[in-house]
């Protein structure tokens, strides 16, 4: 039997939590003396591991000040997780659905996420979403996105070819490491970069709705 893989990203693709990132990263900013970024900026950075972020929203920082908000940052989100400050994450439109029918058809489902092992696994169990993926990759073992090694990781621990692959995301970062990774690149349109930025970093398609997912991430 052909295995068949589809790899999502979480946070902008499963999930909507734009507004909890964001209040967290101001949290951080703020803790340590500085002007919080835009929300606009956060957004941007969304999917990248998190040193990784901070170098993108704080360049003239030094890497370990870069480290040192990256783990403030964790404080912070699990600080308003603590005390009941974190918003609702609800799952976007009919991403349930896109899941149950995916498995339906065949695809072993799994995630690639910037996220670390904890926040990844609150998110799952709070959706009732844990037992559809047979992987879960996560930024606590890999490099950051765009570099392909945790799309690779769940490719070999599920046991599918790159050509039987599909890296489905909201962001450049998704597009780029799937492409990277020889997978097929299918971008979704209600998170977090736009459709020609994603058409940019190598989708191979943009699904505009998750009911259009089990229809693209197939190849040709």
């Amino acid at each position: 039997m052909t295995i068949k893989l589809a790899m999502f990203d979480c946070d902008g693709t499963l999930v909507d939590s734009q507004a909890n990132i964001c209040l967290a990263m101001e949290d951080t900013f703020a803790a340590n003396g500085l002007t919080p970024p835009t929300r606009a900026a956060t957004r941007r950075i969304v999917g990248l591991s998190l040193v990784e972020a901070m170098r993108v929203l704080l360049p003239v920082a030094d890497g370990e000040a870069h480290h040192r908000l990256a783990h403030d940052y964790k404080e912070a989100y699990r600080a308003r997780r603590a005390d009941g400050r974190l918003d609702e994450e609800p799952l976007f439109e009919g991403v349930r659905e896109a899941l149950d029918a995916l498995r339906e058809a065949g695809w072993l489902l799994g995630v690639a996420t910037g996220k670390s092992d904890r926040g990844l696994a609150h998110v799952l169990d709070h959706h009732g979403l844990t037992d559809l993926f047979v992987t879960l990759q996560t930024a606590d073992r890999h490099p950051s996105k765009p570099d392909p090694a945790m799309l690779l990781a769940g490719m070999r621990e599920a046991g599918a070819a790159a050509d039987r692959t599909a890296m489905i995301g909201d962001t450049s970062f998704d597009m780029a490491m799937g492409r990277a990774a020889g997978a097929r690149a299918v971008g979704v349109a209600w998170g977090y970069h736009q459709p020609e930025e994603l058409a940019g970093a190598g989708a191979d398609v943009v699904a505009t709705h998750a009911r259009e997912l089990l229809a693209l991430v197939a190849r040709p």
